[in-house]
């Protein structure tokens, strides 16, 4: 009897041991289905976001930083105000010497003397400084802008000539800038020692000039042809 009933234990423990393995299968299969499914869902968002990065401007990563950071300068120019201090003063207090520095050089390099490559663009440049350090007189227009009126913007029929009287500040800050500028032509600009002993081989100052960029750029190809040249064995 004892034999039968160990007979019968067996297939239900091997039974069980069966169904627990099919249990333990189906668990790691659901848990495949639901990551895979997971995966999908995760790559179909990064396509979508993708898709929606493409479509925007080249320059849309510097604006949304340019509003964000126009954002956090209002907001704290509100605080500012509801505490009654200066946002500029505070700005200001924020600011570290590090920081100061690297905008200073940054600023600088806006504007960076490229030496000269024409007339044109060294007129500009002349007038982009003479201009930048102008301080209007706000008072005295508005005392124009009074004692003459309409008078004050001439047009096409306007008699300019004569009209105009500068006062003596304008003057003084004329020669000043003048004299300014005399001295730095002439500290760029001096004339060049004459050489007694060197060849002449131009006719004019122009020509002198060209045949010093000739020889500056061709002189090394050319050495051996004038040295025959001037041997009288050229061929």
């Amino acid at each position: 009897g004892s034999s039968d009933s160990e007979d019968e234990a067996r297939p239900s423990a091997a039974a069980a041991a069966a169904a627990q393995k099919r249990e333990e299968r189906l668990r790691k299969f659901r848990e495949l289905h639901m990551k895979r499914n997971e995966a999908r869902k995760l790559n179909h968002q990064e396509v979508v976001e993708e898709d929606k990065r493409l479509k925007l401007p080249a320059n849309w990563e510097a604006k949304k930083a340019r509003l964000e950071w126009e954002l956090k300068v209002e907001e704290k120019k509100k605080e500012c105000a509801a505490r009654g201090e200066d946002y500029e003063r505070v700005k200001l207090l924020e600011i570290s010497a590090e920081d100061a520095e690297r905008w200073e050089r940054k600023k600088k390099r806006k504007n960076p003397d490229l030496g000269f490559s024409d007339y044109a663009a060294a007129q500009l440049r002349q007038y982009q400084r003479l201009t930048r350090q102008i301080k209007p007189d706000l008072e005295q227009y508005e005392r124009l802008k009074e004692q003459y009126g309409e008078a004050l913007y001439p047009t096409s029929d306007s008699l300019l000539h004569g009209t105009h009287v500068p006062s003596k500040e304008g003057v003084d800050r004329m020669v000043a800038d003048l004299e300014k500028q005399i001295e730095k032509r002439e500290k760029y600009s001096r004339r060049r020692p004459y050489n007694d002993d060197a060849d002449i081989d131009y006719i004019n100052e122009r020509n002198a000039k060209f045949n010093k960029k000739a020889e500056r750029f061709y002189g090394k190809y050319t050495a051996e042809i004038k040295q025959n040249l001037e041997r009288g064995t050229a061929v």
